[in-house]
């Protein structure tokens, strides 16, 4: 075969490769040593000196077109081989995919947001206290006297039991946080403070170990009684809707004299239900205790009890949620049911 017979063939052959594997086989049998191209490079040196350059011409030039051919031809198989792995590799972002669910606040964080945002409307600031208490702060500067029965062993939980001046225990309520922050701030005072509270007690539809509560507090000169009423008043409307009726209860409390209960009307019933599963006919649901602070713990947060006066409440937060909610079992904040948890995203 001659090199222009070869150069023929060997550009169809060289189109019908398909793959880049079968054309550097190609190459290597069109350039090769033992390719026509091959042979005739070694028959150069046995031709007479007058033939040799214009053979040697032609040998370049079959070589040079070959690889011209070659290069176009494993580029194009290049180009497809890309294609087909971007192909392989692209994501088509009109399918739907599988995401994780996205998460929400808790029942117990969502009502605690909506009660402080209610109260910073009014003015108020938003603080913090500690879980672990003095016995100090937690009974003794809220008026609570050493025989009280919430200061047993069996009422609430102590990390340090036995010396009455330096006992340390679980707060039992956010009360605590009346004197922490009288002590630390000058009046007016108007702060709330939600937060965990601890007590003994044992797990059932109403009772939890460690639940939630909202503490309250104004301290000004001039307020009275009216003052509480009125802001409780606009609370429950704020939190449970503008119709709802509230009333206060005679209570007692050793931090507040004279002390009450917040009552709110039932909005499921009106009270126009003897069998209301929420009110039990009764027409009123209670929320809060509350009162106007005791001139002792004024005394004892080292404030003058003669020129200011004020008011506390305190609530439950889960509380809140179960009246609000319809929920009849507090065990539903605890069990991470996400069939309950889902319905209050």
């Amino acid at each position: 075969m001659n090199l222009h017979e070869h150069l023929a063939s060997a550009e169809a052959a060289i189109q019908a490769v398909k793959t880049l594997g079968d054309l550097n086989e190609l190459e290597t049998k069109l350039l090769g040593r033992n390719s026509p191209v091959g042979e005739a490079r070694r028959q150069l040196g046995k031709l007479d000196p007058g033939d040799r350059p214009a053979a040697g011409v032609e040998v370049n030039r079959v070589t040079a077109e070959l690889n011209r051919l070659i290069a176009e031809r494993r580029g194009e198989l290049t180009r497809v081989e890309e294609n087909l792995l971007l192909a392989d590799d692209s994501v088509d972002v009109t399918v739907e995919r599988w995401t994780l669910s996205q998460g929400t606040e808790h029942l117990v964080q969502q009502t605690i947001d909506e009660v402080c945002d209610i109260f910073i409307g009014l003015g108020y600031r938003v603080e913090q206290g500690p879980e672990a208490e003095l016995a100090w702060f937690n009974f003794d500067a809220l008026n609570t006297p050493p025989h009280h029965p919430s200061r047993f062993e069996s009422d609430t939980l102590y990390l340090d039991f036995g010396d009455p001046a330096d006992e340390v225990l679980l707060r039992t309520h956010t009360s605590p946080m009346q004197v922490r922050y009288m002590q630390s701030h000058k009046p007016p005072l108007y702060v709330v403070v939600p937060g965990k509270t601890f007590r003994s007690d044992t797990i059932d539809a109403s009772h939890l170990p460690v639940f939630h509560q909202i503490e309250g507090l104004a301290v000004d000169s001039g307020i009275v009684f009216s003052d509480l009423k009125g802001t409780l008043a606009h609370f429950a409307r704020e939190f449970f809707g503008r119709e709802q009726r509230v009333r206060l209860r005679p209570s007692f409390f050793p931090f507040t004299e004279p002390s009450a209960e917040l009552d709110v009307s039932c909005f499921v019933c009106g009270g126009a239900s003897a069998s209301c599963r929420l009110c039990g006919g009764s027409g009123w649901l209670e929320m809060a205790g509350c009162g106007m602070v005791d001139p002792n713990v004024l005394d004892m947060a080292g404030h003058d009890s003669q020129t200011l006066s004020g008011f506390a409440f305190g609530m439950g937060v889960e509380r809140l949620a179960m009246v609000r909610h319809g929920i009849s079992n507090i065990r539903v904040f605890i069990d991470n049911d996400l069939r309950a948890l889902r319905q209050f995203r």
